[in-house]
């Protein structure tokens, strides 16, 4: 079966699109990875997705409008990954959506909102669409997140020692063999967000870790920002953006006065290394495999590698399958494991009373003609 997995993370800096050759065999999913096309939000809508996320108050009407907008966008990505990558032979787009809003209280989750009307997609593809993965497994007691940690435990199975998936998106998350899985607290997200707040806008991340590398720790305002509560609390745990976000960092600097923009990036890189590093360490890794766009800031993987000595960190490229595209592969699997009765989640993972089958489906314009429900579910992820 040919997949289009759809994913735009804490970033909301551009929708990827991932094509998969996904089969059962035996007990394992084989993924044959038939490449990514990447399409950045036009900057208005951008623009608007940025002004409705917490903390900013928003309207029923902008929600409702950012749903239609980024769902054809994310139908205009299915469409050309379809393409491009399939030669129009795709039988199923998994859309993750964007998340605009994961609720977090007293330590549990209680929903979790992501945006991309799926109709669009199955309008403009004409396939079948699974959306909506998270909140079935709220439902189930589960954190909804991170979602990625079945497909890193198949994918990760067999491997010697102790390896780890990381993947340092807006948010950093990491699995472990054993089922544990949490998102550590921030990756690039106080980075991004330093870096528009201190460029008027005029800067989306911190290219190559450029401000970073130009910068001087502050130690007061490292010691502040590594007393959040947040990093303390057990597994399973998630966050997001609702949490940290520019005005947490400003928060963060009250009564510090004026400090230079390359300090605070060079004290929230570290910040994110260390933290990071924390987390590993409690699950005591022998390996970590990283992904996200983290992988792309040569100062923060340099700060990583410097806190865990003596553990190596490689890339999912390594392992054949792109950093940049991982997850919307991972969503591509998890579709296709909706689409054939199978569970897409582990409950040591999210802490769900149960494993659950993922998602809702939106036909195509044939209707859902799905395969057979498979007997069982695959135990390890081939590369094909």
């Amino acid at each position: 079966m040919r997949v289009i997995g759809l994913m735009s993370g804490t970033s909301y800096d551009a929708i990827d699109a991932a094509a998969a050759g996904l089969s059962l065999v035996g007990d394992s999913v084989v993924l044959e990875p038939l490449g990514m096309v990447s399409a950045p939000y036009d900057e208005e809508l951008r623009e608007a997705l940025a002004a409705a996320l917490p903390p900013a108050a928003t309207t029923l009407a902008e929600v409702c409008r950012l749903d239609t907008l980024i769902g054809q966008a994310f139908a205009a990505a299915a469409v050309r990954a379809n393409g491009e990558l399939c030669d129009g032979r795709a039988e199923l787009v998994a859309s993750h959506g964007q998340t605009v809003y994961h609720w977090v209280a007293d330590g549990a989750v209680h929903g979790t909102l992501q945006l991309g009307q799926p109709a669009w997609i199955a309008e403009a593809t004409g396939l079948p669409v699974v959306a909506d993965f998270r909140p079935r497994d709220i439902a189930a007691g589960g954190q909804g997140a991170p979602l990625v940690s079945l497909v890193d435990l198949l994918w990760l199975r067999g491997r010697s020692g102790t390896p780890v998936a990381l993947n340092l998106g807006g948010i950093a998350n990491l699995t472990a063999p054993d089922g544990t899985a949490f998102d550590t607290g921030p990756a690039c997200a106080l980075i991004d967000g330093a870096a528009r707040g201190f460029s008027g806008g005029r800067l989306a991340y911190d290219a190559e870790g450029a401000l970073a590398a130009r910068g001087t720790v502050h130690e007061p305002l490292l010691q502040r920002l590594s007393g959040e509560p947040y990093y303390a609390l057990p597994a399973p745990k998630t966050t997001g953006k609702e949490l940290f976000h520019l005005g947490y960092l400003q928060d963060a600097l009250a009564g510090l006065g004026t400090l230079p923009a390359e300090d605070v990036i060079a004290t929230l890189t570290l910040l994110t290394a260390r933290t990071v590093a924390d987390a590993v360490r409690s699950v005591a890794a022998t390996e970590v495999v990283v992904s996200g766009g983290g992988i792309r800031n040569p100062v923060l993987m340099a700060l990583l590698a410097a806190e865990l000595p003596g553990v190596p960190l490689r890339t999912s490229d390594e392992l054949g399958l792109p950093s940049a595209a991982k997850e919307a592969y991972a969503f591509a699997v998890l579709g296709f494991l909706t689409a054939h009765g199978l569970p897409g989640t582990v409950p040591t993972s999210t802490g769900a009373r149960h494993p659950s089958m993922l998602g809702s489906l939106t036909p195509g314009r044939r209707g859902l003609r799905l395969p057979p429900a498979a007997e069982r579910g695959p135990v390890r992820l081939v590369l094909g």
